[in-house]
């Protein structure tokens, strides 16, 4: 079974970015074959990036508590639904620090991406895959987007269309046939 863990992708206070990920966790429940959780990136408490080692030399091995326990929890999962809003045509500084944080714990496996932003995101999710394809982490195509104006009441409550039903099933079952997939490769 793979486990494919649901990263959020925001930690204000005010987000919105829990309520997408718990209605991606709730459509997954849906396939067989395969565990998924919510990896909260708030829940680890992560500093601007600090290290002394840079994570492509570290070997797994961080001098930051912190970093430690993020490192154990990638490194456990087969693959990722990256779950991330749209800041100023990108992905949340938040989001890009947990990534720089780690190297090899992301290598060789998947991810989906479900941006939301006033243009459903298309600018984040552009960028997330530049940012994983230097981690080496294989994207999936389908692509999930919801739009702030019309998926979201008052910007504030998720309220998704059923039209993202299918593309966000592809992204879903894309990803756990890629991690799978990708398994044999780190073996």
């Amino acid at each position: 079974m793979v486990k494919i863990g649901i990263i959020t992708g925001s930690t204000r206070d005010a987000r919105v970015n829990l309520q997408v990920a718990e209605y991606i966790l709730e459509k997954s429940k849906m396939i067989d074959g395969a565990q998924f959780e919510i990896v909260d990136i708030k829940d680890y408490d992560l500093p601007m990036f600090n290290e002394t080692v840079p994570p492509a030399m570290a070997n797994k091995v961080y001098d930051k508590e912190a970093t430690n326990h993020w490192s154990a929890k990638v490194d456990g999962l087969d693959g990722f639904i990256f779950v991330t809003p749209e800041y100023n045509k990108s992905i949340t500084p938040s989001l890009k620090n947990a990534i720089d944080h780690l190297a090899s714990e992301w290598s060789n496996k998947a991810a989906g991406i479900v941006a939301y932003g006033s243009t459903m995101g298309v600018a984040a999710s552009l960028s997330l895959r530049t940012i994983l394809s230097n981690a080496n982490v294989a994207t999936v195509g389908p692509t999930g987007g919801f739009n702030l104006f019309t998926d979201f009441e008052e910007m504030s409550t998720f309220r998704p269309s059923d039209v993202h039903n299918p593309t966000i099933q592809a992204v879903l079952d894309t990803t756990v046939n890629w991690s799978r997939g990708l398994q044999s490769v780190r073996s």
